[in-house]
Formats: structure tokens, C-alpha cells, sequence
């Protein structure tokens, strides 16, 4: 089969001919209908973040497609079947696993990054960990569901518990940014979003903000945002990952106020911790997804509650992936996916 194979940082992706997967007795081989292109990705190529596993690998995390085998326990799939794959593989008995935290598991395997990954025509992952993904949801467009919507669920829903009536603030309207506006808008809050781009503050309108801000317009976007929200947010999320944009979302909270970050940062923000003491404020983080809340975000997509289609701007094939990582660079796509098994050929 054809895999584009990271080879290590600041070197493009190779497409070259490796051996497809055979199915163990629990799991199932994918034939990948697409795979998200993801920041993440671009910190191991651009940025030297090493791997859990040495190069060579296939890098890519948000996949969905149709089981090409199943392995002989399997029961749950057949041939054919339409699937979404999680980003993350729990272990299921660590710590973390078993007091209902297994978007942290202790021995989580990622996809592009612990195993290879979703930019290839084939994958082979454990049956368990497979979801059906419905015939509403286009496989293509569905593949973002993965990490790019069940990462803003879990951040808005879990760690953010935002309930109808909040005023929520997200700071950062990229891909992952967009799908926390959405979730949150959908779970019932008012949501005013926040970005350097007018054109990404026009994606969130259309996805459900109530009220936007261009932070380069003022000098003092936290009080414009306090302004905005009659005081200050019930929740903040930080979907950038600057020590800057960290510092603004935390400051645009009321007291008793949550502050989400969903964005990497290897940066170390200011914290008052006086005043985060004085007013009662939460800082957390927030990683992923738990397994268990997969088939909620692909059915709050199915409803068309929240938006997938419209997102992926861009398709490329396999054999153009660096174009689909310039793309993403430049800032020009809401998400870019890439499309490994058109026509794909057992080999």
C-alpha cells in the first residue's frame, strides 16, 4: 500500500510502497477514506516535537473510513462497515482509564505518533476501539470528527461544563478554535469569539457567536471583552496556544470564572495567583476526548446540531500531502484533509 512516511523534522513527507496491514484476532484493517491534517502534525515536521516512536512513521490522527478484514474474534464489524477512529487508543486499565479519564490514559496509544497513523491507504487498529459512524455523516468530511470536533465536545461539555445561559469567550478561531464557538453554541451559551482575522470571526458568526471581537482593534481586548459579555465570561477557552492569548482569555472572566486551555503552548503564561485565588477562578487544561463521548459528537453531527461539512475547505490526494501542510501553514484552511484510499488496491 502507499503511506506518506515521516522521516523526521523540517524534511517532507515520502510517499513510498509499504506493507499493508494484516488484522490480529481483535482488530479490524481500514481502508482510510480520509485523514484531518492537524497542527499536531505540523509541530513534529515544523517544530522538532520528537514522536513517541522513532521515524520512520505515518504521521496522521483523524481518520475515518470502511473495514477492509477483520481479525477472527471480531463480531462487531464486517467488511464494508463505515467507521470513525479515535484519535487516542486507551489502554482501559491504568488509573485513568478505570476512574473514567481515558482521554489521559497512562498507556494511551495515539495514532501518528505512538503507532503509525491515517496518512496511508490502510490502518490497523483494535475493533474495540472503532466507532460506526453513521450514513448521514459523508466518511470524507466525517474524518474530522475525530480529533477537530470530539476535542472541542470534551473541552466544552467536560472540562468547561458549559450549561444553556452561559456567556462563554474562545479565544482563537482555527480549526479546533471554530469547533469549540460551535459546541458551545450549541450546548445553549452565548459565545463571543475572539481572533487577529476578520475572515475566521466571520466563520464563527456563521457557526453560531453571538458577538465577536477583532483583538487587534484595541489596545485592551480584555475590557472590550468584559464589556461584551456584561462583566466577563462564565467559561474562557484558549484555543491559540500563546502565553498572550492565555493571559486574555484568563482575563476576560468574571468572578468564580473557568479558563479551558485547549491550545499547546510549550510557553510559560503570567498567573496572579492572588487574584485567582480573590475571585474564585479555575484554570485547567484540557486534552482530547474520552472514548465514551465519540458517539455523542457524532450525533450531535448527524442531527446537524453541529456543522461538518462546510469545514473541510480543502481534499487532497495522497500524493500531494505537503501541498495539504503549505495550505495549512498559510492559514487559508478552516481544515484540509487528505484522501489516502481513492482507488486504493490491496498490495
Amino acid at each position: 500500500m502507499r503511506a506518506a512516511v515521516f522521516h523526521g523534522a523540517d524534511r517532507p513527507l515520502t510517499l513510498e510502497e509499504v506493507a499493508l496491514p494484516e488484522p490480529g484476532p481483535d482488530d479490524v484493517v481500514v481502508r482510510v477514506a480520509a485523514c484531518g491534517v492537524c497542527h499536531t502534525d505540523l509541530h513534529y515536521i515544523d517544530h522538532g516535537t520528537p514522536t513517541f516512536k522513532k521515524p520512520p512513521l505515518i504521521l496522521g490522527h483523524e481518520v475515518a473510513g470502511t473495514v477492509h478484514a477483520v481479525g477472527r474474534n471480531v463480531e462487531r464489524f464486517e467488511p464494508g462497515a463505515r467507521v470513525l477512529l479515535p484519535a487516542v487508543l486507551p489502554c482501559g486499565t491504568c488509573r485513568m482509564c478505570r476512574t473514567g479519564r481515558e482521554n489521559i490514559c497512562e498507556n494511551g496509544l495515539m495514532l501518528g505518533n505512538h503507532i503509525d497513523g491515517g496518512y496511508a491507504e490502510f490502518i490497523r487498529v483494535p475493533a474495540r476501539d472503532a466507532f460506526p459512524l453513521p450514513e448521514e455523516i459523508p466518511l470524507v468530511e466525517g474524518s474530522i470528527i475525530a480529533d477537530a470536533l470530539t476535542t472541542p465536545y470534551h473541552a466544552v461539555v467536560n472540562r468547561g461544563r458549559v450549561i444553556p445561559g452561559d456567556v462563554v469567550v474562545v479565544v482563537g478561531c482555527g480549526g479546533i478554535g471554530l469547533n469549540v464557538v460551535q459546541m458551545a453554541a450549541a450546548v445553549g451559551a452565548r459565545v463571543v469569539a475572539v481572533d487577529l482575522n476578520p475572515s475566521k470571526l466571520e466563520w464563527a458568526r456563521k457557526l453560531g457567536a453571538a458577538e465577536t471581537l477583532e483583538s487587534g482593534s484595541t489596545d485592551r481586548p480584555d475590557r472590550a471583552l468584559r464589556g461584551l459579555t456584561g462583566g466577563g465570561a462564565d467559561v474562557a477557552f484558549e484555543a491559540v496556544g500563546h502565553a498572550a492569548t492565555q493571559e486574555l482569555a484568563l482575563g476576560s472572566l468574571r468572578s468564580g470564572g473557568r479558563l479551558v486551555l485547549v491550545g499547546y503552548s510549550p510557553e510559560t503564561m503570567a498567573l496572579n495567583a492572588g487574584r485567582v485565588m480573590f475571585r474564585e477562578l479555575e484554570v485547567m487544561g484540557s486534552l482530547g476526548c474520552r472514548p465514551v463521548d465519540y458517539p455523542r459528537a457524532i450525533e450531535l453531527a448527524r442531527q446537524g446540531r453541529v456543522r461538518v461539512v462546510e469545514l473541510v475547505t480543502h481534499r487532497f490526494p495522497l500524493e500531494e500531502i505537503d501541498r495539504a501542510f503549505d495550505v495549512l501553514r498559510s492559514g487559508e484552511a478552516i481544515r484540509a484533509v487528505v484522501t489516502p484510499g481513492a482507488g486504493a488496491v490491496p498490495a
